[in-house]
């Protein structure tokens, strides 16, 4: 019977059969390509539009702001399963690549509009282009990376955000002091989208759709790329949608804790888009809760960077991990509670402790790309957290009305609830894997036949009885 640690051993037995220095400077290759085009997209320009005149200019009241927010992820919504299903249809590199140009392109249309329902429609339609790009990330870095890598990758992925929320607050900041023709907010939105155009340009041509047809690469560092992916069963970037596959993650409770997980991290998320607002409203100008908030990038990138070391630390223990890092953003709420207004800074640093969720959300992700086998299973189960997400980020800013603005109650109540109730639905999954694993312990086999059996094929995780889950 194989103890967890001699299964894990037993998958990277095949790294024999090649040369550790020259699979280490291929790893190196790709790092350097794949990794620079798969960065994500600015998501809080609305945050920052907001504290330039955008609420005053549009009419805002109410909830309407928070609709502005919501509706994105309606469109996302809508578009997750008619993606998911492309994703697994056409060649995924040149797929993402058109929808990020997309996404660049309706980014800049937010600058035409003037009224609240036309800027309604445009969000929509701009949440309908975002919905294919973060659950293709997921799977792209499963094309090219061990699980054992995949923290890394992805957390580097995810740092993104944090390092898209300190430069969008300073470009912000540096275009609010310029003297324009249009209002600044809109300049912003301009700014973005021809940024994003640009990188989906660059994704088309650049990225490549998988190791064996990386142009970075010379040949025979190509099958070293294919090859080291091999003792981990990962079949590639195939274009077929499977029935029975679908099947499989209907009926596997992984599949409906990655949807749980999307909701309950993402209720408490408005706090990272209303920071900026709660700051504003403590009586801070314009400028100074642009310098104020661009902080709360960097310790997004902190935290994200403990949680990569750690799963470095305890490669097979990112469930606990999770667990551990959710303390920082409940702290936070907790304080946003507890503290009068009058606190200031205090105030401040808990709105930027309570933002800190990218760390985790970038630990669920891993699990998603390390625990799921099959491209049409992986579409599935990246799609419904991505569902899930999009559920809780259509309700959540619904509870956070501007009339209320600055303690936003009824939020932080939910935010409170949304973490008590995340670090129980972690354990669970938790479980499910240990007993997996313990129940697969028994079934016996040499890495190189299991190799021989695996290699190119489009298995899931539940048919290929070799696989290991990680906890």
């Amino acid at each position: 019977m194989l103890k967890e640690s001699d299964k894990d051993a037993s998958q990277t037995q095949t790294a024999i059969f090649l040369d550790p220095e020259e699979e280490r400077r291929v790893k190196r290759k790709i790092d350097c390509v794949v990794l620079p085009l798969s960065s994500d997209l600015d998501k809080q320009s609305l945050s920052y539009a907001s504290v330039f005149g955008m609420i005053e200019e549009l009419g805002l009241h109410g909830t309407q702001f928070s609709w502005l927010g919501s509706i994105f992820y309606v469109g996302q919504l809508v578009a997750e399963f008619p993606a998911m299903y492309l994703m697994s249809r056409l060649p995924l590199a040149r797929f993402v690549a058109c929808t990020v140009i997309l996404w660049g392109g309706i980014c800049m249309c937010l600058a035409a509009a003037t009224t609240f329902p036309s800027f309604m429609a445009v969000r929509f339609c701009l949440g309908l282009a975002e919905g294919a790009v973060s659950p293709a990330f997921v799977t792209l870095t499963s094309i090219w990376y061990k699980k054992k890598e995949h923290p890394l990758r992805i957390g580097l992925w995810i740092s993104c955000n944090g390092l898209a929320q300190i430069v969008g607050a300073l470009m912000m900041y540096g275009i609010g002091h310029q003297a324009m023709d249009i209002a600044q907010w809109k300049a912003m939105f301009l700014i973005c989208g021809g940024l994003t155009m640009l990188v989906g340009i660059l994704f088309f041509f650049l990225m490549p759709t998988g190791p064996g047809a990386a142009w970075f690469l010379k040949p025979h560092e190509r099958e070293i790329a294919t090859k080291r992916l091999q003792a981990e069963s990962e079949g590639g970037d195939h274009t077929h949608f499977s029935i029975s596959q679908l099947k499989e993650a209907v009926g596997d409770i992984r599949a409906y804790l990655s949807f749980l997980f999307g909701v309950l991290l993402t209720l408490p998320s408005p706090v990272i888009a209303f920071a900026s607002l709660i700051i504003h409203y403590l009586g801070y100008s314009n400028f100074e809760t642009m310098l104020y908030t661009s902080p709360s990038g960097a310790i997004q990138i902190f935290f994200i960077w403990v949680g990569i070391i750690f799963c470095w630390l305890w490669p097979n223990r990112r469930c606990a991990i999770a667990i551990g890092l959710s303390i920082v953003p409940l702290t936070g709420i907790i304080l946003l509670f507890a503290l009068p207004l009058s606190a200031g800074w205090g105030m401040i640093v808990a709105s930027w402790l309570a933002s800190v969720i990218s760390n985790i959300f970038s630990i669920l992700l891993s699990l998603n790309a390390s625990n799921t086998r099959g491209n049409t299973k992986k579409a599935i189960v990246n799609a419904l957290f991505f569902v899930g997400y999009s559920v809780g980020a259509i309700c959540a800013p619904l509870l956070w009305n501007t009339e209320y603005a600055p303690r936003y109650h009824s939020g932080l109540v939910l935010a409170l609830v949304s973490w008590l109730v995340f670090i129980p639905s972690v354990a669970v999954y938790w479980f499910s894997c240990v007993y997996e694993n313990k129940r697969r312990s028994a079934v016996q086999m040499e890495v190189s036949e299991h190799v021989a059996e695996v290699a190119g094929r489009d298995m899931t995780d539940k048919e290929d009885k070799q696989f290991w889950y990680i906890t």
